[in-house]
Formats: C-alpha cells, sequence, structure tokens
C-alpha cells in the first residue's frame, strides 16, 4: 500500500471569515476542499489564522473590564488560547460532518490548543509591529496606553491601534501529542493563529504580549511531523512577480534559489505574500523532496496533483 502524502495546511483568514455567522459558512467551504484531499489519499494536518478572531476576543475582554472595575485585563495569549479553541470548535464540527457525509467514518477530528515558545530576545520583542484590535482615537489610544502599557500606532489615517511583537515561532510545546495524534490517524487542527506565544521561564511557560505568523509557526509543525506537503492558503491562485505591473508574471513551479532571488528584488509585499514565500522557502529547503504549495482554498487539490499554484522545492 502505498504511502500517503502528509500535508500541512495553513489557512488564512478568507477560509475562517470575519464574524461568527461567517465563519460558520465559511468553515463549510473550507472542510469541503480538505476533505477533498483526503479522499486524493493525503493525511491532513490543519493549522490557520485567527487575525479578526483574536482582535474580537481582545476587544470584548477590554469591554468586561470597563463593565466591571474588579476585572483584570485578559493577557493577549488568553486571547489567541480562546479564539484557538473557539475556531478549532467550528472546523472540527464542520470537517466531522462532511467526513460522515462522505461515508467516511474512521477519521477523528480533534483541535490541540497549542503553546508556541518563543525566544523572549526574539529583536521583534524590541520593534512591536502587527497591529491588532480595533481602530481608536487618540484620545481612546492615549488612554489604553496609561491603563495597560499598550503600545499604540497610527495606521495609515484611519486612527490608532495596539501593536505587538510578532517573533519567530522556535517549538511547539505540543508537538509530541499532535505527533502521536496524526500518526494514528486523526486529523488535527493545531497551532491556531500560529499558536499560543509563550517563553520559558525554568519549567514554567509564560504567556508573551505577542502574535506568532501563522505561517511560520504551520511551516515549523510540517517540518516537525516529517510533512511531504506545506500548502500555504491565500487570496490569490498563484504568488507573482511585478505584482500589479503591465509586466507582472504569475509563478508556477519555481526552486528555492528562484524564490530567493524574488525575495531579495523586493516582490513581495512585507506582511502579505513575503511571509508565505518566506515560510515555503523554509519548509522545501528543510529536505529533499519536500514541497511547498501557495495557492487557493479551492484550487489545493489541483496544486497538490502540479496543475496550478507556486510550487516551491530544491534545486
Amino acid at each position: 500500500m502505498a504511502k500517503k502524502k502528509r500535508i500541512v495546511i495553513a489557512l488564512g483568514g478568507n477560509a475562517l471569515g470575519n464574524t461568527l455567522p461567517e465563519q460558520m459558512e465559511a468553515v463549510k467551504t473550507t472542510s469541503r476542499a480538505i476533505v477533498d484531499l483526503i479522499e486524493e489519499g493525503c493525511e491532513v494536518v490543519v493549522a490557520h489564522g485567527n487575525g479578526p478572531q483574536v482582535g474580537m476576543v481582545n476587544n470584548a475582554m477590554i469591554a468586561l473590564t470597563h463593565e466591571d472595575p474588579q476585572q483584570p485585563n485578559t493577557p493577549l495569549s488568553v486571547c489567541v488560547a480562546m479564539s484557538q479553541a473557539y475556531i478549532g470548535y467550528d472546523l472540527q464540527n464542520a470537517l466531522r460532518e462532511e467526513l460522515l457525509n462522505r461515508n467516511i467514518t474512521d477519521i477523528p477530528v480533534a483541535t490541540m490548543i497549542t503553546q508556541v515558545r518563543v525566544d523572549e530576545d526574539d529583536p521583534a520583542f524590541s520593534c512591536p509591529s502587527k497591529p491588532i484590535g480595533r481602530f481608536l482615537t487618540k484620545e481612546q489610544a492615549d488612554e489604553m496606553a496609561k491603563k495597560y502599557d499598550y503600545i499604540m500606532k497610527e495606521d495609515a489615517g484611519r486612527g490608532y491601534r495596539r501593536v505587538v511583537a510578532s517573533p519567530k515561532p522556535q517549538e511547539i510545546v505540543e508537538i509530541g501529542t499532535i505527533r502521536t495524534m496524526v500518526d494514528s490517524g486523526d486529523l488535527v487542527i493545531a497551532c491556531g493563529g500560529g499558536g499560543i506565544p509563550v517563553t520559558r521561564q525554568g519549567n514554567h511557560l509564560k504567556g508573551a504580549s505577542a502574535v506568532i505568523d501563522k505561517d511560520f509557526a504551520s511551516c515549523l509543525l510540517a517540518k516537525e511531523l516529517d510533512a511531504d506537503f506545506l500548502i500555504i492558503l491565500t487570496a490569490v491562485e498563484k504568488a507573482a512577480i511585478n505584482y500589479g505591473k503591465p509586466n507582472q508574471k504569475w509563478l508556477d513551479d519555481i526552486t528555492v534559489s528562484e524564490a530567493k532571488q524574488y525575495i531579495d528584488e523586493g516582490h513581495f509585499a512585507p506582511g502579505s505574500m513575503l511571509p508565505k514565500i518566506q515560510a515555503a522557502v523554509e519548509f522545501a529547503e528543510s529536505k529533499p523532496g519536500r514541497k511547498a504549495l501557495i495557492t487557493l482554498l479551492e484550487k489545493a487539490k489541483e496544486g497538490i496533483q502540479g496543475t496550478t499554484g507556486t510550487r516551491i522545492q530544491l534545486d
């Protein structure tokens, strides 16, 4: 019997929606695409972002402190944990339903609340840049900075937002349990929102005021699980160089060296396509035979078959 391809899929925000009702609807479509891959004979592990969701949770927790002054402010790491659980809840139910709809009854689905260790000396902590939460006026921002010691920055003329660090993931704390579940045939949802950021203090794991890029966390997860494919889903079918210009060129099969050259030439936007390409390159060059794919959710199956998407592998 041929060995199944092991795939880690990194779901972006467009696969999850922006509100609770949108999410419940979006995960149905997402689940169909994931189960398509399972029917193709793939072993799938799911990671996901939490951009709008963690902001909603954070806002709700701040509103609680305004309603009840006895309530302490909720750490961002706890907000990430909350978002992992409620996204996982919707995803695992939708995946289970889709599997049963296709008479696949032997694949359990489970969400692993995942902590990801970051380096407390990561330079990202000295230069917070990742905006979270809603836009505020200057007066509101000053109040938040004073009350909670938040770092607030003006964002493109639309108001002020809190900014936090985005350190690189160093270790997936629960990787042993995740590996055991995957090896036993479970469909596992892990590293939600890039994982709950923690730093190690002796035997204690301390939550960090940060968010981890889900593409880099998914890359680490894929390497640790010895996956064959890392699929990073985004809002376009393929990555491109000279994007939006008359000489724009969509990328199909490219080597790690070519991808690095395009990165150096500045073809990919920071905070958008750049981290996806960087994570894809990191995975593809980590071991011979590993491939990374960047494409749309609904094109994932075709991408695995080699007919679409941007595919990156070693030279």
